[in-house]
């Protein structure tokens, strides 16, 4: 009979294994991939824009009740059936001859993380009671790697497949991107969650008492917004500190360093951060993570040197991993554990609002007035952010 701590750890490992594969299969379909596909199949970038901006839609849509699912049919058949998403999804771009038949391709593939990432972190949070952070830290650092890989990876197969004609060597990523899912697969039926049996069907009077508890309770709503305010800061430097950081004379190639750096030092780091989150206070954790990050994304258009800009970027990712690794062991030690699916199905969900909201609220302000008063924008919604939570997560 497999003991407690031997089942302990082959959770966290098959539940990573997940999270490095699925991700890194998910981001290889995207980058640098999806926009070459798109404009070999006759698409300009209005269109490009449309096909981006459906996955994520998919994570706002179905995180917050796959959640609510996991906690009345269980999460073990949810676990599998992202599985078999990441499996199919990218032999289905392999069929488009379409650029528009990529709309429902795209949605269905950002099905598939809308679904994991709730249900890992709520396994996580159940299995490891007492070192859930540093685990948390664990899980989200190999979706890190695995995000940071795949362009890599991308960018050689195509250059690999070249000589055979670009849409063959399009097409080449997506297949390997389906071999790659098998892992994914594998781990979602070596995860042992401790179910029995599936439990009832939730039907919506589950879920508008699960939308009833997030909404009264307060802790959790102001932790979302917490993780709402980080990525949109975070979908404001992604989306236009390259374009920044151009204008003042920085070749790609630097500006791809600098990223990568930033996403390593959140991969290294959250592991880290997460035991710390379990022997600290989460919430001063969290709320020191936000107010700071805040500050790091305003204080961009104020640098040029590249030591500064590396050190500002590198202090954004510091914070952030600081702060998001605390914000879902938070939420599983606030919530009920009946309601623990849809406290991180709602945590994703208004997560994934911030990171598409972020550019297009400070693209317009950066139309409207400048770069700095779009950064800025970021560093205002954290400080706001940061006041309301500190006051509602430590009052009486």
């Amino acid at each position: 009979m497999e003991s407690t701590k031997e089942k302990s750890g082959s959770i966290i490992f098959y539940i990573s294994l997940m999270g490095f594969f699925g991700i890194f299969t998910t981001t290889i379909s995207k980058n640098p991939v999806l926009p070459y596909l798109v404009k070999s199949l006759g698409s300009g970038d209005q269109v490009l824009g449309l096909i981006s901006s459906i996955s994520p839609l998919a994570g706002i849509m179905f995180s917050f009740p796959v959640g609510v699912m996991a906690d009345k049919l269980g999460k073990k058949f949810l676990l599998r059936a992202s599985a078999f998403v990441f499996l199919l999804a990218p032999l289905m771009y392999l069929l488009v001859t379409n650029a528009w038949y990529l709309i429902p391709v795209r949605f269905f593939h950002g099905m598939a993380t809308a679904i994991l990432g709730p249900i890992a972190s709520t396994i996580i949070a159940e299995a490891y009671d007492k070192n859930k952070g540093e685990k948390l830290g664990v899980y989200s650092s190999t979706t890190l790697i695995g995000r940071t890989l795949a362009p890599l990876a991308g960018g050689a197969i195509i250059a690999f497949f070249s000589s055979q004609g670009e849409l063959f060597s399009y097409r080449a990523v997506y297949f390997i991107a389906f071999l790659f899912s098998i892992p994914v697969v594998v781990g979602a039926f070596m995860v042992k969650t401790g179910e029995t049996a599936v439990k009832k069907n939730p039907g919506l009077t589950a879920f508008f008492e699960s939308l009833k508890y997030i909404i009264k309770n307060k802790a959790i709503l102001a932790t979302a917004l917490v993780d709402l305010s980080t990525y949109f800061s975070f979908g404001i430097f992604e989306t236009f500190a390259p374009g920044y950081l151009k204008t003042i004379g920085y070749k790609p190639q630097t500006v791809g360093l600098i990223f990568s750096l930033q996403i390593l030092s959140i991969a290294l780091t959250k592991p880290l951060f997460g035991k710390l989150a379990d022997t600290i206070d989460k919430r001063s954790q969290i709320a020191c993570g936000l107010f700071t990050l805040g500050f790091a994304v305003a204080a961009l258009p104020f640098v040029t040197s590249f030591t500064a800009v590396l050190g500002v970027s590198l202090l954004f990712g510091l914070a952030m991993s600081f702060s998001t690794v605390a914000t879902s062991a938070y939420v599983a030690d606030v919530a009920k554990k009946e309601q623990l699916g849809a406290s991180m199905g709602a945590l994703s969900s208004i997560m994934d609002i911030g990171h598409s909201t972020g550019p297009l609220i400070a693209g317009s302000i950066i139309a409207a007035f400048s770069v700095t008063a779009g950064f800025m924008s970021g560093f205002i919604l954290a400080a706001a952010i940061t006041v309301m939570f500190l006051f509602v997560a430590y009052r009486k």
